[in-house]
């Protein structure tokens, strides 16, 4: 049980690019610098480091804090992909109500264009280098594609109904200065748009980009009660369900019941949602499994739903990855920042009105046929 003591008291990101102009420590120095200074503390403070990368090898935490120039009493590196960054921040949080670090930095991103982010994805891991690579397998859309196509058969799921929630994140990423895609996008766009892999269309596969993300955690009085922002509970799942090839959950129905109790809260406490948004159809099992409706049910769901800022279900509120970017291990921790910058209220034109608690939901780690790894944390502001 967390004391509520410790939280995160600071966010910050760095300049998002379609194509890489400096090093991945670049940008994960410009994004620390943002969330030092959005905290008021300084450098010289942090003894704890977390990074999410899928890009750092063979480079490692202890390696990052050499460059970074921070002497550390404790450092993480997610093994967790796009679950990672939500993973870290909670292990963060438990390393300073235990004493292990006063202060903790935690960092995700990515220094990438399409051609390297393809050349990775052929080596991802073992499993996908020994026996889908050497088939063609069409990368990530493809297996996200069978996915996709195995929710509309078995529950009735309609294009136009996961078609929404890139819709309206577009539409949300607007109002955001950081997104890379921000021009408006009708219901019309997207189902016209070039089949990638059917039934996946371009606007429903991220954009690899290159930028980075960062959350500070510390004791929670370093800031005025207007922006503290407590974690409730957080909760991760691996390998689940053990053995499936293209399971329409990830495990976050596993561990859900005792994340809400451990909150004293439910999914209809929510002022807003964040969700790991590789494609849709996993937004869409994530809104499924952490009961936000009955498993199958998500199709009416999203139709008698807004996801906008100002909607009846505020999603992925600055656009997230879908009209940002993915920026490497960055795509798990965007949405994080964005819960915070929410809770503070500091989220401009794209405000959630009376943002007082929010979920914040991660995926990813892709092995053979499905994500490996789920997370999720619930955040309050302390008001």
């Amino acid at each position: 049980m967390l004391s509520g003591d410790i939280g995160l008291i600071g966010y910050g990101n760095s300049v998002y690019e379609k194509r890489a102009t400096r090093t991945e420590y670049s940008y994960l120095a410009e994004a620390a610098r943002a969330a030092l200074a959005s905290a008021g503390v300084d450098k010289a403070e942090i003894d704890g480091l977390a990074i999410s990368s899928t890009t750092l090898p063979p480079d490692n935490a202890a390696t990052a804090a050499e460059y970074l120039g921070l002497e550390l009493s404790w450092a993480s590196v997610s093994t967790a992909g796009g679950a990672g960054a939500v993973i870290s921040a909670i292990n963060a949080v438990e390393a300073v109500e235990r004493g292990k670090a006063k202060y903790v930095l935690c960092l995700a991103g990515g220094a990438q264009d399409m051609a390297f982010f393809q050349d990775r994805m052929l080596r991802f891991n073992t499993a996908i280098a020994d026996y889908l690579a050497p088939h063609g397998f069409g990368g990530m859309n493809g297996l996200f594609a069978i996915v996709t196509r195995k929710h509309m058969e078995r529950h009735g799921t309609e294009r136009e109904q996961l078609g929404r929630i890139a819709v309206h994140q577009r539409a949300n990423a607007g109002l955001n200065e950081q997104a890379l895609l921000r021009d408006p996008m009708t219901m019309e766009d997207y189902l016209n748009a070039p089949v990638i892999a059917d039934p996946l269309v371009l606007f429903d596969c991220v954009m690899p980009c290159s930028g980075a993300e960062a959350v500070l955690v510390g004791p929670l009085e370093r800031q005025p009660k207007e922006k503290q922002v407590r974690v409730l509970a957080g909760a991760e799942r691996h390998n689940y369900p053990a053995g499936e090839v293209a399971p329409l959950s990830g495990g976050w129905e596993v561990f859900r019941d005792d994340l809400y109790d451990q909150a004293g809260l439910g999914p209809g406490d929510m002022d807003f949602v964040q969700a790991y948004d590789d494609y849709p159809i996993m937004v869409a099992i994530q809104l499924e499994d952490l009961d936000f409706c009955d498993k199958g049910g998500i199709g009416e769901f999203l139709g008698a739903n807004t996801m906008t800022w100002d909607g009846s279900l505020p999603l992925n509120t600055g656009g997230a990855q879908l009209s940002c970017g993915q920026s490497g291990g960055g795509g798990g921790l965007i949405i994080l920042v964005e819960a915070v910058r929410q809770l503070r209220g500091e989220a401009g034109p794209r405000q959630v009105k009376n943002a007082t608690r929010g979920l914040v939901s991660g995926y990813g780690m892709v092995g053979y046929g499905h994500g490996l790894s789920a997370s999720t944390m619930i955040v309050e502001t302390a008001t």
